[in-house]
This record gives structure tokens, sequence and C-alpha cells, in this order.
């Protein structure tokens, strides 16, 4: 495949404001852990977001992997462990994780950066995108879903307060991928989410 087993990631930047337009497209923001997946072969490894591997952590999980419908993959994903009404449930997650219960545990995946030996990280997010999901469709593999992708933000934010999601994420349709802090990506939280974390740093600074 390649010698890279691990890339580090793009992030997005905070944004207020949903940017609106064709130019932009818009994902749900899961609340998980980051995640890459690389699979070459048979073997499937797993890391954090920082680059620490994570397969030998979580065997089981890893194991559901292993049939993904390519050769070899880096996929950029978000692992959750989904709750009551489908929504994440980011506080029950490292419990999953640590007691047996990982084949709960779903990635959500919204990326693709290496595949079958080509580096895919010069091509557009949309192109990305629809690479992703070939493989991910033929291998059925209820662990690994993609991320679905919306052109209207607004409604999207909308929905993730609806459903106490943690907000969206927009991506610019033809941006490639980047490590690091990026402005092709924008974060924006919903506003409960936001009224959560100016409580938290109140009782912060007043405790």
């Amino acid at each position: 495949m390649t010698s890279v087993l691990f890339i580090r990631p793009c992030n997005p930047t905070t944004a207020k404001t949903v940017p609106v337009g064709d130019p932009w497209l818009h994902e749900p923001k899961l609340d998980g852990y980051r995640l890459q997946v690389v699979k070459e072969g048979h073997q499937v490894r797993i890391y954090s977001r920082r680059g620490n591997e994570w397969t030998e952590r979580l065997p089981r999980f890893v194991a559901t992997l292993a049939d993904i419908t390519c050769r070899s993959a880096i996929i950029d994903a978000e692992l959750c462990l989904p709750g009551a009404g489908g929504a994440p449930n980011f506080y029950g997650l490292p419990a999953a994780m640590r007691r047996g219960r990982q084949r709960e545990l779903v990635a959500f995946a919204f990326d693709l950066l290496y595949r079958d030996g080509n580096d895919l990280r010069t091509l557009p997010l949309i192109e990305r995108r629809r690479r992703l999901e070939r493989p991910l469709t033929r291998s059925d593999i209820p662990s690994l879903r993609l991320v679905e992708a919306f052109e209207d933000g607004v409604k999207l934010l909308a929905l993730a307060e609806r459903f106490r999601l943690k907000g969206i994420v927009s991506k610019r349709k033809l941006s490639p991928y980047r490590s690091g802090p990026s402005r092709d990506w924008l974060k924006i939280k919903t506003a409960t989410r936001r009224a959560a974390n100016r409580e938290r740093w109140r009782l912060f600074e007043t405790g």
C-alpha cells in the first residue's frame, strides 16, 4: 500500500455561523473519538487522533473491519457508541471500550485518504467521499458506516439541535485533504452545546 501508517488528521476551525451556498457540504458532528482505520491486505490497524495505536486495545472491534472490500485503505472516522434514538452516547463510550462491548461500537467514516495504493488527498472532497462510499456499500459492515452529508447546513444544524447532537461540520466540496488546522472545514456547535460549554467555564472560574 504505502509506508504511511498514520496521517495527521485535518482539524476543523470553530465558526459561529453556518456557511451557505453551493461550495459547501455539511455533515453531523458526532460525539465520539476521532479514529483512523488503516487496512492493508487482511490486516487492519486503528489509530487515535494523536497517532496512538488502539488495535490491541479494541481487538473485537478491529476484527469486524477485516472485510472491507478493497486491498488497502486509510479511512478518517469517528468512533461512537450509538445510544437511545440513534444519537451517540459519548459518556457510555469508554465503558463500552473497556468491558467487552466492543461489537456495539460503530466507526462513522467521513473521508478516504488512501485506497489500493493511491494517495487521494489531493482530490476534491466530493470525489474522496464517492470513492469511500463504494467499499462501504459493498462490504455492508454494520460497525463501519458512511457519515451522511447534506446540502443545507442551516437545516442540518436545526436537526442536530433537535436530536441533541454536538453540531455540524461544514466542508468545502472541492477542498483537498490537508493535515492540521483548516478553514476548509468549519465546526459549528448547537446552541445547547455552546450554552453547556459556557456554563462549564463559569463553574470553573467561580469554583
